[in-house]
């Protein structure tokens, strides 16, 4: 008997909790999808230049890791459901059902469903992991072909932590059932909404940004005394100033708050450290841009600081915002009494009103995760393709040889050798090159030798033959110059008003043979590694062979380039044999280092393919849990609002009307979080942007930055929408009993 009313109870329950049976099976199919590139059965066509083995461990544990949110938000969607059946539970207890054996009941129920869930998630599951197949293949540039695959290692994972999942949340809805008492089951849905939040919670979040806003003031006090100088251009100035005064003013503002706070309400000082946190975050902001551009010696650790306070202006603006959207509708009503009486506005603003100011931290919360989900959207491909760039530029050689000479303090210890381990290793590998070529980069005066500041580096000079072999090798045409003569070649991250400046103030260059002249062809941009350049610069100058001569050689490198790729297990066996002879740090300060390109594109695909997958997993994750939150909250109160919404019938209101006010009202509830945290998402992803600007020209481009914003917006409206829709159905269903 109790089989068949579980299974009934199920089957009728399929229509009534669609949002539960959606969410858990949108999170099976998420957790499958990902999680099915690390099983044991999955073996990818990749070649054996690569080594699956590190994609596969990360993928585990990253998904394992981000998976623990849901369950948080299996929890929450069966306190939903148990709210929902409350009176159904009083009723049975009443016939004579114990309430253990209605905990029971209750359980096998949701359970049943979140089996059917699990079923549903893991087939769908099927079908969304050939896109992660996709992506990860080209990710290596290989070919894909759809095939059909259950992994037993993978649906024996994902059934064992989802029916865990359910027993524990199971276990402990039974228990609350128990605990229950029948009038209060009885009399759940007719229950008054708790009294509205006094804002204890927004007093927390404003101390602590005073606490943060203090410790702003000392550092940028700190910043003043140290590192000021009145010769600085203008925007450095200004941000040196902003990062004091508007800290300062903010501070004395809340100060004379507390002091009139008798007369004052809580909600002033709220709006005007809103306004502070706005003017804050202008100077902060720009730290990190003005750093890169002026070379600002502002002491190790600068930027995160004022990172950090940018954060800690974000997360007040939201909770303000949110804290203050109640009062400002409460405001809106009193001073427009021509949109207060305008047909149901009435009724609208009280049921908003009401709702906001018992509802503010969740609401903040949610905005702040959406928030955070958003821009994972976003910072996912620009970081992939910004490492994908930038390899594009390390492994442009199959083996890369280079040595460093920062902490090198005698001449007769800078690097020198030729390293033969190298040569006789691919002899006795019998593997044949195409390229072989070793040189070294000169300092154009020996003193500069001495010279280890960090942002004022020598450039480093190379041959003009040593030069045009590496050009050779990269397929680049060769240059020439006269006696006299010299030109410079840039990375790609330098910007075209630092090419600009260093033209301008070095038409001629000072060396030990003498001075030389700029020539007509004066910059070059192939790419053609980063070890080329001297420490913490961006130029490399080139010289003629005569005047090299006699220079002084700080830097030994060799580039080498094989007929054949190296496979995996040989490019480790080089890289080992190598650090043995050549560690990166000698005793006498020299240091050397290795970088093979199968490696290199190995270990750099793989952690690129664990680190978008991982990033769009939880921001996806996050958007659920946010938007399955908003959604149930307002089911969850259908009871008041079948209530509210017959009144309106009795006072004739039309049945369009009342239609439009519940779409206003989910308008809305969902609205405000989305807006809101799609704005500071927007501010932090410029904020990103401008502080790599240079990368993303670089490595990336903004044509296909623009476009991963367009998908990101896509995925997003996709997901709003989807939830938009079953709540405003079931919100229907619920208000129409």
């Amino acid at each position: 008997m109790y089989a068949k009313l579980v299974i009934r109870n199920a089957r009728r329950s399929v229509k009534d909790y669609l949002i539960y049976i959606v969410t858990l099976t949108l999170c099976v199919t998420l957790f499958y999808s990902f999680l099915s590139v690390s099983s044991s059965y999955y073996k990818p066509d990749i070649g054996s230049a690569y080594d699956f083995t590190l994609v596969g461990g990360g993928m585990k544990t990253a998904v394992c890791g981000i998976t623990l949110l849901i369950l948080f938000l299996i929890r929450f969607v069966n306190k939903y459901m148990l709210v929902r059946r409350q009176r159904e539970f009083a009723i049975q207890s009443v016939m004579g059902m114990e309430q253990k054996t209605i905990g029971r009941l209750f359980f096998a129920e949701t359970f049943l469903m979140g089996l059917l869930s699990i079923g549903s998630g893991i087939f769908l599951g099927m079908f969304c992991s050939q896109f992660i197949t996709a992506m990860f293949l080209t990710e290596y540039g290989k070919s894909y072909r759809i095939s059909w695959m259950l992994f037993p290692d993978t649906v024996l994972f994902t059934i064992s932590f989802f029916i865990l999942s359910f027993l524990a949340a199971g276990a402990f809805n039974a228990r609350s059932i128990g605990k229950m008492k029948i009038i209060d089951m009885l009399t759940a849905e007719r229950a008054n909404e708790p009294e509205p939040e006094k804002g204890r919670w927004m007093y927390a979040v404003a101390a602590l940004y005073e606490l943060s806003l203090l410790l702003m003031l000392i550092i940028g006090i700190r910043k003043v005394y140290f590192y000021y100088d009145s010769r600085f251009a203008l925007p450095v100035r200004a941000m040196f100033w902003g990062n004091v005064l508007f800290p300062a003013v903010a501070m004395a503002f809340s100060f004379l708050w507390l002091i009139r706070r008798r007369k004052r309400d809580f909600h002033i000082l709220t709006l005007g450290l809103l306004v502070c946190s706005v003017l804050n975050a202008l100077p902060a902001v720009s730290v990190p841009s003005l750093m890169s551009k002026y070379y600002l010696p502002l002491g190790d650790g600068t930027v995160n600081q004022y990172l950090m306070f940018v954060l800690a202006d974000l997360l007040f603006f939201i909770c303000g915002v949110v804290y203050l959207a109640g009062s400002a509708i409460l405001a809106w009503k009193e001073k427009s009494p021509e949109h207060k009486y305008h047909n149901e506005n009435l009724f609208f603003f009280g049921q908003m009103i009401t709702k906001l100011n018992t509802t503010g931290k969740t609401m903040s919360i949610i905005s702040i995760t959406l928030t955070l989900a958003i821009f994972l959207f976003i910072a996912a491909p620009i970081l992939v393709n910004w490492a994908s760039g930038y390899l594009d530029s390390r492994s442009m050689y199959d083996i890369q040889i280079y040595s460093r000479y920062n902490n090198v303090y005698e001449e007769e210890y800078l690097p020198t050798g030729g390293y033969g381990i190298v040569t006789d290793f691919l002899e006795g590998q019998g593997i044949e090159t195409a390229y072989d070529c070793t040189f070294h980069l000169y300092l154009p005066v020996k003193e500069d030798f001495h010279n280890r500041m960090k942002y004022d580096f020598p450039a480093a000079a190379i041959s003009l033959s040593d030069y045009n072999t590496v050009r050779r090798m990269l397929g680049f045409e060769e240059i020439t110059l006269k006696e006299n003569e010299f030109t410079t070649h840039w990375k790609a991250v330098a910007t075209g008003e630092e090419q600009d400046a260093f033209l301008q103030s070095h038409k001629t260059v000072k060396t030990d043979k003498g001075n030389l002249t700029l020539a007509q062809s004066p910059c070059h941009q192939e790419k053609m590694g980063g070890t080329m350049y001297n420490l913490y610069t961006n130029v490399l100058l080139v010289f003629p062979d005569n005047i090299c001569r006699d220079l002084l050689p700080v830097i030994e490198n060799r580039y080498i380039m094989t007929k054949e790729p190296l496979s995996y297990d040989k490019a480790c066996l080089l890289e080992t044999e190598f650090t043995e002879v050549y560690p990166e740090e000698t005793e006498t300060g020299a240091g050397y280092g290795i970088r093979l390109s199968t490696l290199q594109i190995n270990d750099t695909k793989g952690n690129n393919f664990v680190l978008q997958a991982s990033m769009l997993y939880g921001a996806v994750v996050l958007m659920v849990i946010c938007l399955t939150v908003l959604s149930l909250q307002q089911l969850l109160d259908a009871g008041h609002y079948r209530y509210r919404f017959s009144v309106l019938r009795k006072l004739g209101v039309e049945e369009r009307n009342i239609e439009r006010l519940m779409l206003k009202q989910l308008g809305v509830w969902f609205g405000l979080p989305v807006t809101l945290a799609i704005a500071v998402a927007a501010v932090a992803t410029a904020c990103f942007v401008r502080a790599i600007s240079a990368e993303i020209s670089a490595y990336i481009g903004f044509a296909s930055l623009l476009q991963q914003v367009g998908i990101t917006v896509g995925i997003l409206v996709l997901l709003l929408a989807c939830y938009f829709l079953s709540t405003w159905l079931l919100f229907r269903r619920s208000v129409d009993g």
